[in-house]
């Protein structure tokens, strides 16, 4: 488990990465001392999610550790800020209007169920992160924040499915690969 005070470097680096690629100045960067604490070296998945005046301006990760945290805080805030297809580049203007969240997850696990009544019985919101996947490849997943904005499991595995690009139905199926990971979400102070 990471504390406050590694979430905040792990912000704080965050938004260095993304002012520094925007040729902006960083009123407190971080500290070479601060990035060498054994427990961010930890390889781990990361997301980092942008998000502008309460609406989502870009959000990219990797479901496992292939870095450490600190690696992929870097590369995941320079892909949610000027790499995600959803949106256009982040220009150095908004960087001072992004909020920053950062999300470090748990090793995914796959999750056995017999039909979608099973998989909602064994789905716990707003804990659970969920990663679908069908038998062609298609597959997506939402952070288990995303359980704030889609409360209902129904609805969320529906949204989870179209993201995949999946008839909004599939989870029911029975017929598509579940993984759930938890996370630890640290998120800039407003």
């Amino acid at each position: 488990m990471l504390s406050e005070k590694q979430g905040s470097i792990l912000i704080r680096l965050a938004r260095q990465t993304i002012a520094e690629h925007t040729h902006l100045s960083v009123d407190d960067p971080v500290q070479k001392e601060e990035l060498a604490d054994p427990d961010l070296q930890a390889k781990r998945g990361v997301f980092v999610t942008l998000n502008k005046h309460g609406a989502l301006r870009g959000c990219i990760g990797s479901l496992v550790g292939q870095e450490s945290i600190v690696g992929g805080v870097c590369r995941n805030a320079l892909n949610a800020a000027f790499h995600d297809s959803r949106f256009p580049p982040v220009t150095a203007d908004e960087v001072p209007e992004l909020h920053i969240d950062v999300s470090v997850l748990s090793e995914p696990r796959s999750l056995a169920y017999a039909d979608g009544q099973d998989l909602i019985h064994k789905l716990r919101p707003h804990i659970d992160g969920v990663i679908l996947r069908a038998p062609g490849g298609a597959g997506a997943t939402f952070l288990p924040q995303v359980w704030e904005q889609l409360p209902d499991p129904q609805l969320f595995l529906s949204h989870l499915c179209l993201k995949a690009g999946l008839p909004q139905t599939a989870w029911k199926s029975g017929q598509l690969e579940v993984d759930t990971y938890q996370v630890q979400h640290f998120e800039e102070n407003e």
